[in-house]
């Protein structure tokens, strides 16, 4: 029998969560700031955060490197912070840690993921580039005997690689994968995760969550539906690293959609006015213009403007903004105040980082 998490957290991550993708919090010196590694944390769950990513691309993943050795010691951070809150608030929070590697590297990182009460592992294939398909289905097998898994297409641009329908068929045939993370950037791919979950019988219980922050608010509007007699399909939540800023309002975001699919109302002409806009911001953040070079730095400024950085230092000293990209981020602060949730950081803040 293939391990599971609790009823508690299966039915939250079908009922569709946010769930940002939990930033690095580092000092002058290039060190953890286990400070604001802290405040972070209890910024997300006191934001409505359903669930967290911890030890994924946006916390860097060179917290593995034997030289920075951050991986267990960010994943232990973050797991005190929501267990603490869990046990103010009786909130149950889904804890998913980022695994990656090759096979016995990325079992070791589940094991230990386990041992810190973590629910699911979101696996980044990033180091398995010229496996088969055979050969990344053994791998997601063995790691799925350990811990139970949240699938993960990352874009080719940021370390991922490209995974057809045929592999997300056979990908949902593993009893303990619980939901698909799609993030490849790219409509013609997120359509081919949808209707492999349509296809493989397991739709009611495999969750879609968006990681195109491109496109965010379209994912979350759609029935995803393939013909006649053909299983409908909905994208529930987000991992979303744009989700690690802001959050607050991304919360409300989806409470606003839900109760949209919910009560089959139609969708108001300004809520796709505000996707645009989040997916102008994201541009800011992410930096397409320069193939997502400053993405992991842009996030780091919005929360250092917040206060809940202190600097938007990167283990890597080479990356920071890219040219514009600041301008960038002052312009769609500017544009769009109604996205931001300054006023929520700045009444909490002290106490956070307490």
């Amino acid at each position: 029998m293939l391990p599971l998490p609790p009823p508690q957290i299966i039915a939250a991550l079908r009922r569709g969560v946010v769930i940002p993708a939990h930033p690095l919090a580092l000092n002058a010196n290039r060190k953890l700031d286990e400070q604001h590694q802290r405040a972070l944390t209890r910024y997300y769950c006191a934001a409505g955060a359903g669930g967290l990513a911890v030890g994924v691309h946006t916390t860097q993943f060179e917290i593995r490197d034997a030289k920075f050795g951050l991986y267990q010691p960010v994943l232990i951070l973050a797991s005190e912070m929501i267990d603490e809150f869990a046990a103010q608030t009786g909130s149950p929070i889904v804890k998913i840690a980022g695994i990656a590697g090759p096979t016995a590297q990325a079992v070791a990182e589940a094991r230990f993921a386990v041992e810190q009460g973590y629910h699911l592992g979101l696996v980044s294939l990033g180091a398995l580039r010229q496996a088969s398909h055979n050969e990344l289905l053994a791998h997601l097998r063995a790691i799925a005997e350990v811990l139970p898994l949240m699938g993960f297409y990352l874009q080719p641009a940021v370390g991922g690689r490209v995974l057809d329908f045929e592999f997300w068929r056979d990908v949902a045939e593993i009893e303990n994968l619980l939901a698909i993370k799609m993030a490849p950037f790219n409509r013609y791919q997120t359509l081919e995760v949808v209707r492999a979950v349509a296809a493989s019988g397991r739709a009611d219980e495999i969750a879609l969550y968006t990681g195109n922050d491109d496109n965010i608010v379209v994912d979350l509007l759609t029935k995803f539906s393939f013909g006649k007699n053909r299983k409908t399909k909905r994208i529930v939540g987000g991992l979303l690293g744009h989700w690690a800023v802001w959050t607050r309002r991304a919360v409300m975001l989806l409470n606003e959609i839900h109760g949209l699919v919910e009560n089959a109302v139609p969708i108001p002409g300004e809520l796709l006015t505000r996707a645009q806009q989040i997916t102008d911001a994201n541009s800011a953040f992410f930096d397409p213009q320069h193939n997502y070079a400053g993405c992991i730095a842009g996030l780091h400024e919005v929360l250092r403007r917040q206060g809940l950085l202190a600097g938007r230092w990167t283990l890597n000293p080479a990356e920071d903004l890219s040219p514009g990209q600041m301008e960038e981020i002052d312009r769609v602060y500017a544009a769009y105040p109604h996205l931001h949730d300054d006023e929520f950081v700045q009444e909490n803040l002290e106490a956070w980082l307490k």
